[in-house]
This record gives C-alpha cells, sequence and structure tokens, in this order.
C-alpha cells in the first residue's frame, strides 16, 4: 500500500499545486511509484477526450500517467452538479464511492500517493465532501498549506482547522507558503510560537517567487485567445513585466525591464521598429518578451516587414483598447500548465534547495 498524504489549504492560490509538483518531483528520487489523485474536481477539462479537473490533467502529463487520469480525477463536476445533489437528483453517496474506489486503486499501484484538495478546506461540503471529510474518509494525514504572514495565518487556521477536528481528521504540519524572504525566520519563528500548543508541525514553504506568479507568453495568448506570431521557442518564456509604450522611444528603452511584454498600439511605428530591431541584439533579448499591438489602424507595411524580419514574439488585437489589455493580463492569476517547462523546471530547481523530504516522511510516513 502507498505511504500518503492529503494536501489542504486555507484559501486559494495558496500554492497546493506548486507544493504537489515539488513533493512529487522529490518522491520520484526515492519511490519508484509515485501517484496523484484529485478526488474532486471543480475545474473540469478534457484529457484525451476524457473529463478530469485540470489539476489531474496537469499531473498525469508531467508524470506520464495519461491512462490513469479516469482514477487521479474520479469525480469531475460539471455545471449544475451541485444543484442535483440538493435536490436529491444525484446521490452523494454514489459519488463518494467512486472516489474511494479509484483511491484504494492508486493505492495499489502507487508506493507514494499524494491526494490534492480542493480551494479551502470548506469546498465540497454542499456535497458532504468537505476537504476535511474528504481526508478522513480516505484515510489520509493532512499538510495544510496557508499563505505568509503571521496574524492573518494564525487566524485562518484556526478557522479551517475546526472543520479537521470535528472530522476527526489527522492534520500533521502546517506548511507556511510564499514567505517574503527577508522576514523568512522571523515569520517561521513566530508562527510556530504561536501554534505551540498544537500537535502539528509548523514547516517553512517557498519564499515569495513573482516568477511562478507571472504568466507565459503562451498562456497571454490563451486568455487574450490570440495567436503568437514571429518566434515560437519564446511561447514558453515567463514575462516578468507589463509595460504600456505611451512615452516616448526614447524613454521606452530607457524604461525596459527583464522580460518585458510591451503593449504598443499599431500607430506608434517608430516605437515599434525601434522594439524590433532591439530584439535582435543580444544585450536587449532578455529585456524584450514580446509586443502586443492594439488598434484598429493597420501597422505600417514597412514597419511590418520590420517586424516580422525581425522574429519579434508578437500578438496583433483590433477589438480591444490598450487599457481593457492590460487590466485582463494583470488581473489574471496565473497558473502552471503542462507546457510550461520553464516553470516546471524552477519549481523543480526551488523544492530541492528548499524541502527536507526526510522530515516529510518522518512526519507523514508512519
Amino acid at each position: 500500500m502507498a505511504q500518503k498524504l492529503f494536501i489542504a489549504a486555507t484559501g486559494q492560490h495558496s500554492g497546493k499545486t506548486t507544493i504537489s509538483l515539488s513533493l512529487l518531483h522529490l518522491a520520484r528520487k526515492k519511490y519508484a511509484r509515485v501517484g496523484f489523485i484529485k478526488p474532486l474536481g471543480p475545474k473540469p477539462v478534457l484529457l484525451n477526450g476524457i473529463p478530469a479537473d485540470k489539476d489531474a490533467a496537469l499531473m498525469a502529463q508531467i508524470l506520464g500517467h495519461e491512462d490513469w487520469i479516469e482514477l487521479m480525477s474520479p469525480l469531475v463536476l460539471q455545471p449544475g452538479d451541485t444543484q442535483k445533489v440538493l435536490r436529491k437528483e444525484r446521490d452523494p453517496a454514489q459519488m463518494r464511492t467512486l472516489i474511494v474506489e479509484a483511491c484504494a486503486k492508486l493505492e495499489r499501484e502507487c508506493d507514494f500517493l499524494i491526494i490534492e484538495g480542493a480551494g479551502h478546506c470548506g469546498v465540497g461540503s454542499v456535497l458532504g465532501m468537505s476537504n476535511a471529510k474528504m481526508a478522513k474518509m480516505l484515510d489520509a494525514p493532512v499538510l495544510m498549506i496557508s499563505g505568509g504572514g503571521v496574524g492573518n495565518v494564525i487566524d485562518s487556521v484556526h478557522l479551517n482547522l475546526a472543520l479537521f477536528e470535528r472530522e476527526h481528521a489527522d492534520v500533521r504540519a502546517l506548511l507556511v507558503n510564499k514567505i517574503v524572504a527577508d522576514k523568512r525566520e522571523l515569520v517561521l519563528d513566530l508562527l510556530q510560537r504561536g501554534f505551540e500548543d498544537q500537535p502539528f508541525s509548523v514547516l517553512g514553504g517557498f519564499n515569495y517567487q513573482p516568477v511562478l506568479a507571472n504568466p507565459t507568453m503562451r498562456r497571454l495568448a490563451k486568455i487574450l485567445e490570440l495567436e503568437i506570431q514571429g518566434e515560437q521557442e519564446s511561447a514558453d518564456r515567463i514575462v516578468h513585466h507589463v509595460q504600456v509604450g505611451a512615452a516616448s522611444t526614447q524613454r521606452m528603452t530607457e524604461l525596459l525591464k527583464d522580460s518585458t511584454l510591451l503593449i504598443v498600439t499599431s500607430s506608434r511605428d517608430e516605437l515599434l521598429v525601434t522594439l524590433s530591431v532591439m530584439y535582435q541584439m543580444s544585450e536587449y533579448r532578455s529585456k524584450i518578451a514580446g509586443l502586443l499591438i492594439p488598434g484598429r489602424q493597420a501597422v505600417g507595411k514597412v514597419t511590418q516587414q520590420i517586424i516580422d524580419n525581425s522574429n519579434i514574439p508578437y500578438m496583433r488585437v483590433m477589438d480591444k483598447s490598450t487599457s481593457d489589455l492590460y487590466l485582463q493580463i494583470t488581473s489574471d492569476v496565473s497558473k502552471i500548465t503542462h507546457e510550461d517547462t520553464e516553470k516546471i523546471d524552477l519549481v523543480h530547481q526551488l523544492a530541492e534547495k528548499r524541502f527536507d523530504f526526510d522530515v516529510i516522511e518522518e512526519l507523514f510516513c508512519r
């Protein structure tokens, strides 16, 4: 039977998927058969034509377990499912059976199994399957993940912990994630003091890494529903900054930061030409991730030719304003996809430096 742990979180965007990726990477160095399951999938996608939760699909592709996807994502919620349960048109007991049977099969196939909860600890309660009930039902010890900070972490952990205590689920560790680097020692010291009367351990996760929260060019193309033109090899490049090309051409070149996506209207021929030429210069290549060109006015013929010859990655959009594009990009919370190889490699590298897998094993594999 597999060693297993249940990953829960005090809220959304706390880094459950990143932590799952990290632990799976470290586990594969020690265990021959490593697996993952997202029992309750609230965000459906299709993987090889099979409905699955997007996080389960991600892990299946990374682990090379696409043929296990129906076990890794046994219950995928579709629109209207919760209403059917509340109207007693769908039986939650059958849902629970699906989950228990899928998990049992994976336990027989794996030496180490990560079970990832959905959202915050209460998600699934409408179905009678909160994270706490799920952990108890699957007899899996819990690793609870929180964001960084002190007071807000203590408050949110106690709020979520009450649910686990009510279900008699076994919370063995709190992993504090996205910590401000220069406050790391202080934060962990205060939290260990704040939870000294609790039976679980307090562990440090990743420092806050903006690069993991930033989108790739491919991700931006997807959310904007556009195609990347020019150099396709840069689709997985992470965009660290977004700048609007409103200043003079000279000033814009001075303002360039590392891996910047520049939003430049189609009428700014001189800026488009300058950036395209700069993209071909080695000292500026790292600063220019690509161009986003809005505007109903056609790009000048010569300017377009220079852009194309430079091979600079760019996206052209006719029906959205600069401000709308900027808001849409900056409001997006980027999630890792299997195509984000640069991010996945970075997560693996950071995991090897940050986590002591022996400590995780000592806490959960007993």
